[in-house]
């Protein structure tokens, strides 16, 4: 059994000022209320973390996580590992070392943005980390097997991830078809959609879900949505059933 979380479901792409009176803004809806991308998933006994964007204390606090196994990361932008050095309470709480595990472009943007956790001599109490490279070539963690999947920001290559019949891509406009074949047979496919106009490296609501008709898994959740894309409710009434909007704190189990 899997249990899946959206710890996170928002964007830095499209934030609002403060002050902003748009529609999703004043919602009181609480599905309206998106913090950057992060996702939990529990397999069995193994905890893992996609990724830790600047909103990942308070998604750990909200989600009453405290533990954790493994982070593995997409890329090295900003908002998707903003909150590594939060994990400074897991390493005391639970005495280990977390491991992370990213392509070697990534794991060197990390080395240089948190360099004093990386250092030779290190200061006590800064974030206790193990880095583990990793390609396109499927790795485990614990009992878990994690294909990665080869996807397109842009000009930036980036790693979706597939476990089992459930497969998370997120910040991508392209997928080419080798790796979409990786992508066949899924009872989940997440998949990011910033707004509805066209963007130079998210894909929009329309090329989403054109993407999950190719596809054809059972169910299907859009993830990294921008305030643009306006409320979770108007949202999820355009869309077919098998595709929902994804929302902070939506729980799926496998």
């Amino acid at each position: 059994p899997m249990q899946i979380t959206f710890l996170g479901t928002g964007t830095s792409q499209g934030i609002p000022i403060v002050g902003c009176t748009c529609s999703v803004c004043r919602s009181s809806n609480p599905k309206d209320k998106r913090l950057r991308c992060s996702m939990h998933i529990q397999s069995g006994e193994t905890a893992i973390i996609i990724d830790t964007g600047p909103d990942f204390r308070q998604q750990l606090l909200t989600n009453k996580i405290d533990d954790i196994d493994a982070i593995v990361y997409t890329h090295e932008h900003k908002d998707h590992v903003a909150g590594l050095d939060d994990v400074r309470p897991i390493n005391f709480l639970q005495r280990k070392d977390i491991p992370i595990y990213a392509e070697k472009r990534v794991l060197k943007a990390l080395e240089r943005e948190f360099h004093y956790a990386f250092a030779e001599k290190k200061y006590p109490g800064v974030p206790n980390l193990m880095t583990n490279e990793i390609s396109t070539q499927p790795f485990f963690i614990q009992n878990v097997e994690l294909i990665p999947i080869r996807v397109m920001h842009h000009q930036l290559p980036v790693l979706g991830f597939r476990t089992g019949n459930f497969a998370y891509v997120t910040d991508a406009n392209f997928i080419a078809q080798e790796e979409k074949e990786k992508l066949e047979g899924l009872d989940v496919f997440v998949i990011n959609a910033l707004r509805r106009e066209q963007h130079i490296s998210h894909y929009t609501l329309q090329e989403a879900i054109e993407l999950i008709k190719e596809l054809k898994p059972k169910q299907a959740y859009l993830t990294h949505l921008s305030h643009q894309m306006g409320k979770h409710i108007d949202l999820q009434s355009e869309l077919p059933g098998n595709i929902q909007p994804a929302f902070d704190g939506l729980r799926i189990h496998l």
